[in-house]
């Protein structure tokens, strides 16, 4: 989303989404570490004023911040110290009727010049996907155990190549929104409902499995320091999901090691 400035130096983006729930159930999801880690990042919280909060995307690529207001179920505060300096994260939940209620995420900042608005720009694009990861959460499995496998690949091809070399073996290269499915090739069979299909030019996918296990899996590719890098994960829900991460785990990893390389 646009970047706003105000004249004090203050600028900001933010994303927004309407989530089925109450504001106590959406509170729990956005504002708890298991909460947040059944549809973002694995993700721990202390929640109370100056306590830690910490995002983990991968090796080595941990997002901490400070809680600096908290106020349950409606809106809370984390500051952390980014490249611009310091980044404040306002999240609220607001109740809406029918039982719904509006999530919003605000980054803030102070600068001076436009060097990190595009950065900051791209953060709002991909809470745009997490949230609707959030939402699918909230309706189909608000409250289960959450088993996260995050994959990751590399590869020096173009962005719209890599992506494909990704989809093609699963016969998702066409992949419709609402269109009922079954992979043809890769590691495991995937069967279940597209519910989220980006623009080329943010290659994505959200799929609501139902084979292999109950789960969400997010599939997407983006420009990362001259590679493209490829994002692979399946949040699996309910009691059996520990079980099934591991196997899930090793399979998609070799078979992402095989097709990917920085190389190629």
């Amino acid at each position: 989303m646009p970047v706003k400035k105000e004249p004090s130096g203050r600028r900001s983006v933010q994303a927004e989404i309407e989530v089925p729930g109450s504001p106590e159930q959406v509170w729990q999801a956005i504002a708890s570490g298991p909460g947040i880690s059944s549809w973002f990042v694995p993700t721990s919280l202390d929640a109370r004023v100056g306590g830690a909060t910490t995002s983990s995307f991968g090796p080595g690529m941990d997002s901490a911040a400070t809680i600096t207001a908290w106020e349950p179920p409606k809106r809370f505060v984390a500051e952390s110290q980014d490249a611009p300096g310091t980044v404040a994260t306002e999240w609220t939940v607001e109740a809406k009727a029918g039982g719904t209620c509006t999530v919003r995420v605000v980054h803030s900042w102070f600068a001076s010049s436009d060097d990190w608005d595009d950065q900051f720009e791209g953060h709002s694009y991909g809470w745009l996907s997490f949230f609707q990861i959030l939402r699918l959460y909230l309706k189909h499995f608000q409250g289960q155990p959450c088993e996260l496998v995050q994959l990751t690949a590399m590869s020096a091809a173009a962005q719209d190549a890599a992506w494909d070399r990704l989809m093609r073996p699963l016969g998702l290269e066409k992949a419709a929104v609402g269109e009922r499915f079954i992979t043809s090739g890769g590691p495991t069979a995937l069967g279940g409902i597209v519910e989220v299909v980006n623009p080329p030019q943010w290659p994505g996918v959200i799929l609501r499995l139902e084979e292999p296990a109950p789960s969400i899996a997010h599939l997407f590719a983006m420009t990362m320091g001259g590679q493209v890098l490829l994002s692979v994960r399946f949040y699996l829900y309910g009691a059996s999901a520990t079980g099934q991460a591991g196997t899930i785990r090793d399979r998609w990893q070799n078979w992402l090691g095989q097709r990917f390389s920085p190389a190629g």
